[in-house]
């Protein structure tokens, strides 16, 4: 059974076409990325999958539930967690807080027990915080647990964003040029982050990249896109081969170049 399941939509912005016809299917346990020159229309295809944009014509099924046009965050409730290409860090507060934050989507209590300190949301707070706690330690940052976010270094403040989406127990992870900003050696070790997160909480992780080395280096099956249509899908070998995808990047035909 696919996990989600984007049945040919496309996405219009008055006489503008930016998604045309786009359909993916992902079964669990895979990571996929999904590529393509500036305004190809990747961040569309999250937008829409996210819920910050309705799909024009057609239809996104996540384990078989009609989900377009959900509120996003009704979509992260059932499921589906994002980050964003410009960080969305609550620089100010503490990384632990950060985490905290992921884990509030499914708070029980209401504002008035909160305001309150009602024994129950003292309880729930409690069960967050040492939920957060392990979350941190699992993937090797409970040292900074007090750091303001925004002091961080910039690699570790881009795997603390992953961190919090986590928190809300995603079934399906979508990341948003996760390296885009970093050096190489941030790089090489955001990549083993993504692969390992993934195993240890058997994610399924759909990756919008600019950077080559990493679309190529963690992901099985790859996506390109051009002007709102996709050109190319297979593995990164025949991604790499393929004469759409080349004339696409290099503005050449692969037959004359």
């Amino acid at each position: 059974m696919e996990l989600l399941n984007i049945d040919n939509i496309t996405m219009k912005f008055g006489g503008l076409t930016a998604v045309n016809n786009f359909e993916l299917k992902i079964i669990p346990g895979e990571l996929i990325g999904l590529i393509g020159p500036n305004g190809a229309g990747k961040t569309t295809v999250f937008n829409m999958i996210t819920g910050i944009y309705t799909p024009t014509i057609n239809k996104i099924y996540f384990q078989d539930r009609d989900i377009t046009g959900i509120k996003p965050d009704k979509i992260t409730k059932v499921g589906i967690a994002r980050t964003f290409q410009n960080m969305r860090l609550m620089d100010n507060l503490t990384v632990i807080d950060n985490v905290m934050i992921g884990f509030h989507l499914h708070l029980k209590s209401n504002l008035a027990s909160a305001i309150l300190k009602f024994p129950s949301y003292v309880r729930e707070e409690e069960s967050i915080y040492q939920k957060s706690m392990e979350l941190l330690e699992k993937v090797g940052l409970e040292q900074f647990k007090l750091e303001k976010a925004g002091s961080l270094p910039y690699g570790q403040q881009r795997k603390l964003e992953i961190i919090r989406a986590l928190a809300t127990g995603p079934k399906l992870l979508l990341l948003d040029e996760p390296a885009a900003g970093m050096n190489p050696q941030e790089t090489k070790e955001l990549m083993g982050f993504i692969q390992n997160i993934q195993d240890d909480f058997n994610l399924t992780i759909f990756l919008i990249e600019h950077d080559m080395k990493v679309v190529m280096g963690i992901c099985k099956r790859i996506l390109v896109m051009d002007y709102g249509v996709t050109i190319a899908e297979g593995n990164p070998v025949e991604i790499q081969n393929n004469p759409e995808v080349i004339k696409a990047y290099l503005g050449v035909d692969a037959n004359y170049a």
